[in-house]
C-alpha cells in the first residue's frame, strides 16, 4: 500500500463516519501568540476545544503539517540519529466536539488498524491512564473497559500522567489519552522479549502510531483542574509511523515517503544509502530529506528564512541540513534546491501549496544554500585564524567563546569547529561554549519571559467587533486577565463591543481610549462634548490583540470599577491613515501584476499610519520605468475615487468565483469577507477606506530584496504623503533663496562645472607639491645594512602618498619606505618595499606590525600595504618603531 493509498483511506474511512474533511491548515501559525508552528494536529481546533467559535461540524477529520523543533515539543535532534522521529510529520486526526467519546473514538481507531489496513491485533498494545492521587484523578477504567471488547485484557497496558495524559500547554484543554502501540520485530524477537515490556521504552521497532485523547478538563493557570462543558476527542495518528508498519519496514526512511528523495540524494551525491544508524553519511541524507520537506512546506505556507522568530528556526533547520550535507556527504555546492520536485510530485494531490508554490520554494532554498555555502568559506577562514593563533601561544584548546562567536554571530556549526580542530590535533573548550551558550538562552529566556494569570470572568458572553462601522461605542468588560513581562505588569480586557480593530493581516492592532461612565462631566448620552485628554480617569488603550479567536486590548491598569459602562474610542487620525495605507496594498497588488506579470503574490506586508510595507514574489529588482508604471496605475485608480465594495461572511467558494484572490499560508474560514475596489478583489478582515479618494496619493519609497525570490516595496500614502511633497517644496524653496535662482538646474549645472575645475586645479597643485616632497625626501634615506630606509611623518592625503612611494620605490634600490599620516586627523601607514628585496622584507607584515601602534589593522602585498588606524597619539611610536626594521 502507498503513503497515498494510506493516507486517502484514512479520510475515506472517517468520510464514511459521517465526519467532515478539512484540508490541512498552514504549518506556520500567524494568528496565535503561544506558538509559531502547528505542532499537533490540534492545533488548527483550539479556538474550538476553548468554546470560542463553533466548529464546522461536529465531527471532523483531517492530515494535517506538523512542525516540531522549538520549545516543548522539539524533536530537531534526534532527526536522522533514529528511524523515527521528523521536523515535519503529518497527523493523521479525526474530532469530535461534544459528540462521540470514548467508545466510539476507540471502536473506530480498532476497526480502520485492523479491518480497513489490515494490521494483525496479536501486533498491537493498548494503553490507557492508570490515575494519579496528586492531581485526585482515577484510572481510566471506562478506556479499559471499552478496550476489553476489541483487545485481550493482557495487552492493555496502564501508564503514567506522562504518558497518558495530554494536555495542550501550560494551561487549557486537556485529558487522559489512549495510545495504540505497534510491535514490529521478528518473530524470534518476541519470542525473547514479550512486546509489552517494550512499549514506552523508545525501542525503534515497538512505536506508538495513534494516540486517542479524550478531553473532558481545562487546566488553569493555579495548575488547577476543572471540568469541561462538552466532551471532545482528539486523536493524533503518525502518518510516517504509519506507513512504515503497513510496508512492513523498520524504518520511516525505507518507506516511501522518504524514498524518492533519498534516490534524488543519492544521484546527487554518488553516495548511497544503506540506512545503518551509526554512519555519519547515511546521518546525513536523513537530516537532509527531513528538513527539506520541514523547510518547502513552511516557505510555500509564506514563511521565509529570516533571522528572528519563526524564519529564523526555519533558516537554522535548512543549514543544518547544508552543514550535514557540506561535511559528511562533500556537497560544496548547492544542491537541496533539486529535491523539491521530487517532493512536489510525491505530495502535491493532497497539499497543493507545494504544487503552486514550486518555483518560489526552489529559488529561496537555492539562494539560501548558496548564502550559506558562502558564510561556511568565510568561517572556515576566520577558524582558521583562530586555530593558528591558538597553536602560536602552543595551547591545545580552542576558546568556547570564540567558536561560540562563529556558530552565533556567523552561523558557522560548532560541530564543524570541532572537527577542524579534531584534525588540528587541539579541542574545544566545551565548558566555555556551554557556558556562552546558556548566557544567550538566559538573555533570550528573559526578553520574552512573561506570567499570564487565568481569566476573570465578569459575564459569559460572545463579543463582537464593531470596528468596521464604528471608530466608538459604548460597551462594557466581559473578562480580563493580568500579565508581567520584562516591560511591566498589563492587563488585557475583552469588551462586549470592541471598534478596536486586532493585529492581524499585516496591520497594526487600534490604539485609543476607554472612558469609563464614573469620569466627571462625562455624558454617555453626549460623549463627543467630553474633553478626555485632560482627565486622568480614562484609561489609554496601548494595542489590540487576539488570540484564539478573542479580541482583546491591552492597558497599564484596571479601572476602579470593572463592571462599569464604557466609552470605546479608537485613535480616528492613526485608524484613517493605516486603513489607507491597507487599501493602498490591495490597489498595488493589483498594479504589480498587471506591470509585472500573475506571477506575483503577496508575501508579506506591515500597515500603520506612517508607512506601508509590501513584499512580494518576484526574481528581479524593479526598473525605475516598472516602479514608476506601478506608481501611476494605482494613484490613477486613487484618483477614480473608486467606492468601497464589502462582502461580509460569504462562503468562500462564492468569493473565489467572484475573482477574489487567496493567498497561500493564511488561514480562511468557511466564511469569508471580500473586500473589492473595481477590478481589485481580496480576501481580507483589515478596515479600509470607504473609496480610493480618501486615500489621497500614493508614492512609493523604496524597492528592495527582502529574501530570495521576494521583493519588497517600501510606500506612503495620505498625510505622509501629502508632509513628503510639502518637505520637498520647502527643500526647494530653501535651496532658490541660497543660491538666490528660480532656475535650480541651471544652477546646481553651473556649481558642478565650477567644482570639477576646482578640483582639476588642486589635482595639479597636488602632483605639483608631491613631486616637491618626491625630490626632498630622496635625501632623507638612512643606509642601513646596505639597505636604505626612510621613516617619514607627513600631512599628505593618501592618494600623494601612494604616489610618492611607488616613485621611490622605483629609483632608490634595496628600499623600505614608511610614511606615517595624520591627513584628516585619521593616522595612515603606507609601507613600500622595492622589487629587488621583496624576498627579504614584507611590506604587508610591516604594516601590520606598525598599525597596532595606532589601534588599527591593514595589508597589502609584499612590495605595497597599508593601514588605517584610530589612535592619533600612536602615531610617534609607530614612527620609533619603524625606524628599527
Amino acid at each position: 500500500m502507498t503513503s497515498n493509498e494510506i493516507r486517502r483511506k484514512f479520510l475515506e474511512f472517517f468520510e464514511s463516519k459521517q465526519h467532515q474533511i478539512v484540508p490541512s491548515a498552514p504549518i506556520v501559525l500567524k494568528d496565535d501568540p503561544t506558538l509559531m508552528f502547528s505542532n499537533s494536529g490540534m492545533t488548527q481546533f483550539k479556538d474550538y476545544f476553548l468554546g470560542y467559535r463553533e466548529p464546522k461540524s461536529p465531527r471532523i477529520a483531517d492530515t494535517q503539517k506538523c512542525l516540531r523543533v522549538s520549545g516543548k515539543h522539539n524533536d530537531l535532534d534526534d532527526v536522522g540519529r533514529d528511524t523515527y522521529h521528523h521536523t515535519m510529520f503529518e497527523m493523521l486526526g479525526n474530532w469530535s466536539f461534544g459528540d462521540y467519546f470514548k467508545e466510539e473514538a476507540i471502536a473506530f481507531a480498532w476497526e480502520l488498524l485492523t479491518e480497513v489496513y489490515g494490521l494483525k491485533p496479536e501486533n498491537l498494545f493498548v494503553t490507557i491512564f492508570e490515575g494519579d492521587a496528586s492531581e485526585n484523578l482515577e484510572r481510566d477504567n471506562d478506556a479499559y473497559n471499552f478496550w476489553k471488547k476489541h483487545i485481550s485484557e493482557d495487552r492493555i497496558l496502564n501508564g503514567n500522567k506522562k504518558d497518558n495524559f495530554w494536555e495542550m500547554g501550560e494551561s487549557g484543554p486537556c485529558g487522559p489519552c489512549s495510545e495504540i502501540h505497534i510491535d514490529l520485530r521478528s518473530d524470534a524477537e518476541k519470542a525473547q522479549i514479550p512486546g509489552k515490556d517494550l512499549v514506552n521504552q523508545d525501542h525503534p521497532q515497538v512505536v506508538e502510531i495513534w494516540n486517542l485523547v479524550f478531553m473532558e478538563f481545562n487546566r488553569k493557570a493555579d495548575g488547577s483542574l476543572e471540568k469541561l462543558p462538552k466532551q471532545n476527542v482528539d486523536t493524533g495518528m503518525g502518518f510516517e509511523r504509519l506507513c512504515m508498519a503497513l510496508q512492513q519496514k523498520s524504518s520511516n526512511y525505507d518507506t516511501d515517503v522518504f524514498t524518492p528523495l533519498i534516490a534524488k540524494v543519492e544521484e546527487i551525491s554518488g553516495r548511497k544509502y544503506e540506512g545503518k544508524m551509526d554512519d555519519e553519511r547515511d546521518i546525513a541524507i536523513r537530516v537532509v530529506v527531513d528538513h527539506i520537506r520541514a523547510v518547502s512546506f513552511a516557505i510555500a505556507d509564506g514563511q521565509l528564512p529570516s533571522n528572528s522568530g519563526a524564519g529564523y528556526v526555519i533558516r537554522r533547520i535548512l543549514r543544518r541540513a547544508i552543514s550535514y550535507a557540506y561535511r559528511f556527504l562533500g556537497m560544496k555546492e548547492a544542491f537541496l534546491h533539486q529535491l523539491v520536485s521530487v517532493l512536489k510530485n510525491q505530495m502535491g494531490e493532497f497539499f497543493p501549496e507545494i504544487f503552486k508554490q514550486e518555483n518560489l520554494v526552489t529559488e529561496v532554498i537555492r539562494e539560501e544554500e548558496n548564502a550559506f555555502l558562502r558564510t561556511i568559506e568565510h568561517g572556515l577562514s576566520r577558524l582558521d585564524a583562530i586555530v593558528n593563533d591558538t597553536i602560536s601561544r602552543n595551547e591545545k584548546t580552542l576558546a568556547g567563546a570564540e567558536v561560540f562567536e562563529l556558530y552565533d554571530t556567523y552561523g558557522f556549526p560548532a560541530d564543524l569547529s570541532r572537527i577542524i580542530a579534531e584534525e588540528k590535533n587541539l579541542s574545544v573548550d566545551e565548558a566555555g561554549f556551554e557556558e556562552e551558550m546558556q548566557k544567550q538562552k538566559d538573555r533570550s529566556k528573559k526578553s520574552s519571559a512573561q506570567k499570564i494569570y487565568d481569566w476573570v470572568v465578569l459575564e459569559e458572553k460572545p463579543e463582537s467587533f464593531v470596528g468596521y462601522d464604528k471608530t466608538a461605542t459604548p460597551t462594557y468588560i466581559t473578562r480580563y486577565r493580568k500579565i508581567e513581562n520584562k516591560d511591566g505588569e498589563f492587563f488585557q480586557i475583552v469588551l462586549s463591543e470592541t471598534p478596536f480593530y486586532a493585529e492581524g493581516g499585516g496591520q497594526i492592532g487600534d490604539k485609543g481610549v476607554l472612558i469609563p461612565s464614573y469620569a466627571k462631566g462625562f455624558d454617555i448620552s453626549n460623549p463627543e462634548i467630553f474633553n478626555w485628554e485632560k482627565s486622568d480617569e480614562v484609561l489609554e488603550i496601548l494595542d489590540t490583540k487576539k488570540e484564539n479567536n478573542l479580541i482583546y486590548s491591552l492597558i497599564n491598569e484596571l479601572p476602579k470599577d470593572a463592571g462599569a459602562v464604557f466609552y470605546a474610542k479608537v485613535n480616528a487620525d492613526e485608524r484613517r491613515n493605516t486603513q489607507g495605507n491597507h487599501s493602498v496594498t490591495h490597489l498595488l497588488h493589483e498594479a504589480l501584476r498587471e506591470v509585472l506579470g500573475t506571477h506575483v503574490e503577496q508575501k508579506g506586508s506591515f500597515v500603520g499610519p506612517d508607512y506601508l510595507r509590501f513584499d512580494f514574489s518576484h526574481f528581479a529588482k524593479m526598473t525605475d520605468e516598472e516602479l514608476a508604471l506601478v506608481e501611476q496605475k494605482v494613484n490613477e485608480k486613487i484618483r477614480q475615487n473608486i467606492p468601497l465594495e464589502e462582502f461580509r461572511n460569504i462562503p468562500i467558494q462564492e468569493a473565489l468565483d467572484k475573482g477574489a484572490m487567496a493567498l497561500f499560508g493564511e488561514k480562511y474560514g468557511d466564511n469569508v469577507r471580500m473586500i473589492q475596489f473595481g477590478t481589485s478583489r481580496e480576501l481580507c478582515g483589515g478596515t479600509h477606506a470607504k473609496s480610493t479618494g480618501e486615500i489621497g496619493h500614493f508614492r512609493i519609497s523604496s524597492e528592495s530584496s527582502a529574501a530570495a525570490g521576494i521583493r519588497r516595496i517600501e510606500a506612503i500614502s495620505g498625510d505622509k504623503s501629502l508632509e513628503y511633497f510639502k518637505n520637498l517644496e520647502n527643500q526647494f524653496a530653501g535651496l532658490s533663496q541660497l543660491l538666490k535662482t528660480k532656475d535650480l538646474a541651471r544652477s546646481v549645472e553651473k556649481l558642478i562645472n565650477e567644482n570639477a575645475a576646482l578640483k582639476a586645479e588642486i589635482e595639479t597643485l597636488k602632483k605639483a607639491s608631491a613631486k616637491g616632497e618626491t625630490e626632498n625626501w630622496k635625501n632623507e634615506f638612512t643606509e642601513k645594512n646596505s639597505h636604505q630606509l626612510l621613516v617619514k611623518k607627513t600631512s599628505l592625503d593618501a592618494a600623494s602618498v601612494k604616489d610618492i612611494v611607488f616613485q621611490l620605490k622605483k629609483e632608490i634600490p634595496k628600499s623600505v619606505i614608511v610614511i606615517i599620516s595624520d591627513a584628516n586627523d585619521k593616522p595612515m601607514i603606507t609601507v613600500g618595499v622595492s622589487q629587488d628585496i621583496e624576498n627579504q622584507f614584507n611590506a604587508g607584515s610591516i604594516v601590520k606590525d606598525l598599525a597596532k601602534e595606532i589601534n588599527g589593522g591593514g595589508g597589502g602585498n609584499p612590495g605595497f600595504a597599508t593601514a588605517g588606524g584610530k589612535n592619533l597619539q600612536g602615531i610617534d611610536a609607530a614612527v620609533k618603531k619603524a625606524q628599527n626594521i
